[in-house]
């Protein structure tokens, strides 16, 4: 007999929580949790412990006590939490934090164990902070230094579980990608040279996942990709109508800036570009209403329709969002916005997904938590769904 079970997934790159604003971005979950009552939650985070994680990490520890403490918590029997934090071991250190949440009603979940090859009944709560090595039922993994070496190494990688509900499987993989470092370079080319870092480190992650050392089963990757939008289609669509100045460094051919003035008397700056700088006049292009022309520049899933698909995008980009509590919607002019942070999946975990409810309506919901409240530098995306599965 076919059941459904409601599924919660969030993921939150929580690098610039440690400002004092992580009991607004619980409270926000938990209000999440409230109106769609999952049965089971998978909570992703990225960037444990912020930028100085060295002096932060304590403070991540209380984050995560905080999440497993809230009220709306006090129905989740069974808890499954894979922290890692020991920034001392850099050759493996991704800062990645997975936490998942079963309702009570839900009997029959198990999970993998990755040493022996067999499913186990999840009981009680299962806290794994620090080191992950020798953690048996999550999988781990920080890209290695010379993978590309042209970029500085960093604390990017991936980690997977692996589930059973109502005798359906499937993987859930966090998931963190390189970033753009300059904004000027990722203007040179279309793609950038970026985006092919990333296509790169995706495939990877995917081929890994579905090798042959363990079955191969449907997944959702979710996380943050650090996806872009094309940035040099995307500047040249933005200053058609401008007069385009490039400014060299000290006569060298070494470009530091780029700059689009209206072509009127005013000679108005619309658009400032410098490494790490992104000033567009107007913001309200990057609002929810103009999501739809937005999305012709986010290209970077469509390298993988082959494997993977996700739900329509009908949220504003989630990055970079001010990090001052006064100014939740607004972006910061440090990046140009983009969907960095995405809930993705294989085919198969597609099929699953049960779509549409009894009065017509679809049963899915992909958003962004906290659009009027400041959550850092990320907005966390979520998608609720019920799984459809077999058996009581």
């Amino acid at each position: 007999m076919e059941t459904l079970t409601d599924v919660l997934l969030v993921t939150a790159n929580v690098g610039s929580l440690f400002n004092n604003v992580s009991k607004r971005e619980i409270r926000i979950k938990a209000s999440t949790i409230h109106c769609h009552k999952p049965q089971f939650i998978a909570l992703h985070f990225q960037e444990v412990g912020g930028k100085d994680y060295m002096v932060n990490m304590g403070h991540a520890e209380n984050f995560f006590r905080c999440i497993e403490s809230s009220e709306e918590m006090k129905d989740y029997d069974r808890v499954c939490i894979y922290v890692d934090s020991q920034f001392q071991a850099e050759d493996v250190f991704t800062a990645l934090g997975s936490m998942y949440f079963i309702h009570k009603t839900l009997k029959n979940i198990y999970q993998y164990d990755f040493n022996v090859k067999e499913f186990k009944a999840v009981s009680g709560q299962n806290r794994y902070v620090g080191s992950l090595d020798r953690v048996t039922t999550v999988e781990k993994e920080k890209f290695v230094k010379n993978f590309w070496p042209d970029f500085k190494w960093s604390r990017k990688g991936f980690m997977r579980t692996r589930w059973i509900i109502h005798n359906q499987g499937f993987d859930l993989v966090n998931v963190h990608l390189f970033h753009d470092a300059s904004n000027l370079t990722a203007c040179e080319a279309s793609p950038s040279i970026y985006s092919a870092n990333r296509k790169n480190a995706l495939r990877y992650v995917i081929n890994r996942i579905s090798d042959s050392r363990y079955t191969s089963l449907p997944f959702f990757l979710f996380g943050d990709f650090n996806f872009r939008l094309d940035t040099l289609s995307l500047v040249q669509h933005l200053s058609t109508t401008a007069d385009v100045q490039t400014v060299k460094k000290d006569s060298s051919n070494v470009v530091e800036k780029i700059i689009c003035e209206e072509k009127d008397n005013h000679h108005q700056v619309l658009l400032h570009i410098e490494e790490k700088l992104f000033a567009y006049l107007n913001q309200a292009y990057f609002r929810e209403e103009n999501v739809p022309s937005l999305l012709k520049y986010d290209k970077e899933v469509a390298a993988f329709q082959d494997v993977i698909r996700e739900e329509d995008i009908k949220f504003p980009p989630s990055y970079p969002y001010s990090e001052e509590y006064t100014k939740p919607t607004q972006y910061m002019n440090t990046r140009c916005p983009a969907w960095c942070d995405r809930i993705l999946m294989s085919h198969t975990a597609g099929e699953f997904i049960h779509r549409i409810k009894q009065n017509g309506e679809l049963s899915i919901v992909y958003n962004t938590l906290g659009s009027n409240v400041c959550m850092g530098d990320h907005k966390p995306v979520f998608l609720f769904f019920s799984l459809k599965t077999n058996g009581h």
